[in-house]
């Protein structure tokens, strides 16, 4: 027992001499707390650094909800009636797309329109292909299409196109398409197209739809980095032979310049799809039209980080648990030792209240030293376990979207039709690859950064650890008058 002059002293006095003077055991509790506080330390980095990056991903995933023909209520119409020979879809009129686009849910739209061409002044890319033919083991013959008809793809604006945002085409001469195109003969034509018929931005050329002979000018060229492997319409598939126009002038073409085929909704915050639909479909007519949520790499970026936020906390919550079970045995440990020194206090008349917070005060002045320390290393062990987290889920995530890539439309998993355009000219190569990629890059960037709200949360949880163990470690002995506890 501390004692000055016959009387006790303040307990936070009693409480630093007994950290200064027990030197052995002190540092037994700074290297357990430190341990502690470390692992809990690094898990509110990573999971503070993982709510950043699901906030990041919200922004630059970029989902998307489009709005076209419902293809199941026209397949059901053509089956219904049986003398309809052919499905019929319907046109989006562009006054409900700008009622729908005023919703706040709404970042930007692009219309979509497609028609099929013939190539008049110029040639189109003739794409050769090789067959087997029934004869003699080994010779084959080579044929090729002389087609000249091309794909012309309408578009609000060419970087809205998943082709273009997704890097699968990329302009390399001139510019592409903008809101400002619209109604316009501009067009943005494909690299070989251009380089096998010597033309440049600033030319024009003449294409013939439903019988007329349009003229067309060049005002960018672009680079496609997908090339066919279809051997039933070369031409058709042929990425090259892809011209992209203002949607309004192709809707033109086709008759109909207040409708389009489709319309790519991009969403503010992709969490919001539901709601945007929801809102959306009282505004169409849902036996004509579907809306449709395209938010897979939305979705498969957030699902690692997630994964790595729920970890990060079950390794904060797992942590305390085991160190305020640690430090509460310590606790009883130090109290069995220190019976006497604690039944003399409560002899002298001191309050058990204080008896507790002397013990509590010790377990404070190592928690200082030990927040210290953590804080040190913190963001070292951080990195180090969430390098581990990013590689375990990256690699699960690249496992399950490569499975699913396997059944994608249009060629059973072949290359065929992974990399196979739409109607609407936006291309969809390898999606469960590109997916995985942009989940990867996205987590690879996990950035921890010490805040002065990690450093008050430490306390926090370093403060409730040890109150907890002070209390259970102490209950047994204090409820104990003086007398029993100096007999014990």
């Amino acid at each position: 027992m501390i004692m000055v002059g016959g009387l006790k002293m303040n307990f936070i006095k009693r409480a630093w001499l007994n950290v200064i003077r027990k030197k052995g055991r002190t540092l037994l509790l700074i290297l357990i707390m430190s341990a502690i506080l470390l692992f809990v330390f690094a898990g509110l980095l990573i999971q503070e650094a993982a709510s950043k990056a699901v906030d990041n991903a919200k922004q630059s995933a970029n989902a998307t909800v489009t709005l076209s023909a419902n293809r199941s209520n026209a397949f059901r119409q053509l089956r219904k009636h049986k003398q309809q020979k052919s499905l019929t879809f319907s046109s989006v009129n562009l006054k409900t797309v700008r009622q729908i686009a005023k919703s706040g849910y709404v970042k930007n739209y692009n219309t979509l329109s497609s028609t099929n061409g013939t190539a008049k002044s110029f040639k189109a890319i003739k794409t050769t292909t090789t067959n087997q033919p029934a004869g003699p083991i080994g010779e084959k013959s080579k044929s090729s299409s002389s087609s000249s008809s091309l794909s012309l793809d309408g578009v609000t604006s060419t970087a809205l196109t998943s082709a273009f945002s997704e890097g699968t085409n990329k302009i390399v001469s001139g510019r592409g398409l903008t809101v400002n195109d619209q109604g316009t003969n501009h067009t943005v034509i494909e690299k070989q197209l251009a380089k096998q018929n010597d033309l440049t931005v600033g030319d024009q050329i003449k294409v013939k739809v439903s019988g007329k002979l349009v003229k067309l000018k060049i005002v960018g060229i672009y680079r496609a980095s997908s090339a066919s492997t279809s051997q039933t319409q070369p031409q058709m598939s042929d990425p090259a032979n892809t011209l992209y126009l203002s949607s309004k002038f192709v809707g033109k073409l086709k008759g109909t310049p207040q409708k389009v085929d489709s319309v790519s909704f991009t969403m503010t915050d992709p969490a919001k799809a539901s709601s945007f639909i929801k809102q959306a479909k009282k505004s169409i007519n849902t036996t004509k039209f579907s809306l449709t949520t395209n938010d897979a790499v939305y979705q498969t970026m957030l699902t690692p980080l997630n994964n790595i936020k729920s970890f990060s906390q079950k390794i904060i919550w797992l942590v305390c648990i085991a160190g305020t079970a640690i430090l509460t045995l310590l606790v009883i440990l130090m109290v069995r030792e220190r019976r006497y020194e604690a039944g003399v206090l409560l002899a002298l008349g001191e309050k058990k209240s204080k008896v507790i917070w002397q013990f509590f005060t010790e377990l404070f002045l190592v928690m200082l030293v030990s927040s210290v320390i953590a804080l040190i290393g913190g963001k070292y062990a951080g990195n180090l376990m969430s390098k581990q987290l990013i590689q375990q889920t990256t690699a699960q995530t690249t496992s399950v979207s490569g499975g699913q890539t396997g059944g994608m439309p249009g060629g059973g998993g072949n290359s065929q039709g992974m990399i196979q355009g739409n109607s609407q000219g936006q291309k969809q190569p390898a999606q469960g690859r590109s997916n995985a990629s942009a989940s990867q890059k996205q987590s690879s960037t996990l950035n921890l950064k010490i805040s002065v709200k990690n450093v008050l949360e430490l306390l926090g949880f370093g403060l409730l650890i040890i109150f907890i163990a002070v209390i259970l470690g102490t209950i047994n002995i204090l409820r104990w008058p003086p007398k029993k506890i100096l007999t014990m």
